[in-house]
């Protein structure tokens, strides 16, 4: 597998993307189960046959381009395949030194945004970024060497991970998450996401809550015909709630900040929602890990 990889990035990101739109029409036909999931997902959010099919080869595109952002070696940059729009907002929250979140959902290629921006800003600042380890060995090793780059650092999703974003963000450095991605048990709370609960994490209120740190919304649209990548990056329409109506609890806040989370993963998406991976498990129930290593637990 780790030949084919090799073989595969250096491939032309044209031809990848050609090749994984048929990948991604093959998964379609042959998993009814994904058919099923992506089709579901794609009604909730009141979207169409045309955005379903465009997702369908949109998440072949997504699998098939990793290769090529993995291993392309580190002296070889992403330059003129990365188009920038907002990155003086960036540049604006750092100057600050006070910490920057940066939130991206499953929307275009999210894998590009870690490494543009450490690309980008390195001089300036580290990034910090959850991640969820593979279950395979061979996988696992794969994506800790190809998210071993200048600038860039990673944090599991476990509470080592979250004490390592906390110390990043009160040195004034940047971290990025994937708010619509799925936390482990205890570690979120049931939101509304396109009008379904969804278990959706309070990481990423808490960590602007507890270090005062700037909070911007990043996404990597992906360019037709292999053209590389543009960087949208905006400011959240509507600042986190610092307290709730009636004088609620804690709970009771982070629900209230989470459902503010899921209503700007909601309006990134609506700006592309071809492109959104809707066949991912959103709605799953969390699953169980050890606190410390997040790790499976055991059943």
């Amino acid at each position: 597998m780790l030949t084919l990889m090799a073989w595969l990035s250096r491939r032309r990101l044209g031809t990848l993307h050609a090749w994984g739109a048929l990948l991604g029409w093959l998964a379609y036909a042959l998993s009814g189960t994904y058919r099923r999931r992506l089709r579901a997902h794609v009604a909730l959010a009141g979207l169409g046959t045309e955005v379903r099919r465009q997702a369908v080869a949109e998440t072949g595109r997504m699998v098939a381009e990793l290769p090529w952002l993995w291993l392309r070696p580190i002296d070889r940059p992403l330059g003129a395949a990365v188009h920038w729009q907002g990155a003086d907002l960036i540049e604006a929250a750092l100057a600050e030194g006070r910490g920057l979140v940066l939130l991206t959902p499953h929307l275009g290629c999210f894998e590009v945004c870690a490494q543009a921006i450490a690309e980008h800003f390195g001089q300036r600042t580290r990034l910090t970024a959850m991640y969820r380890p593979a279950r395979q060995p061979w996988l696992r090793t794969l994506e800790e060497t190809a998210r071993a780059r200048p600038g860039l650092a990673t944090a599991p999703a476990a509470l080592a991970g979250v004490r390592q974003m906390i110390r990043a963000l009160r040195r004034g450095e940047a971290v990025g998450l994937l708010p619509d991605q799925v936390p482990p048990e205890g570690m979120g709370v049931w939101a509304p996401f396109f009008g379904q609960p969804a278990y959706t994490m309070t990481l990423a209120a808490r960590l602007v809550q507890q270090t005062g740190a700037a909070l911007l919304l990043i996404w990597a649209e992906r360019l037709p015909q292999g053209r590389g990548y543009l960087l949208r990056v905006s400011p959240p329409a509507q600042p986190l709630p610092t307290q709730v109506a009636g004088g609620g609890d804690d709970q009771a806040l982070a629900l209230a900040c989470a459902t503010t989370i899921n209503r700007e993963m909601e309006r990134l998406i609506a700006q592309c929602p071809g492109q959104y991976l809707w066949g991912y498990l959103r709605y799953k129930q969390p699953r169980r890990v050890h606190a410390a290593t997040g790790e499976e637990a055991p059943s």
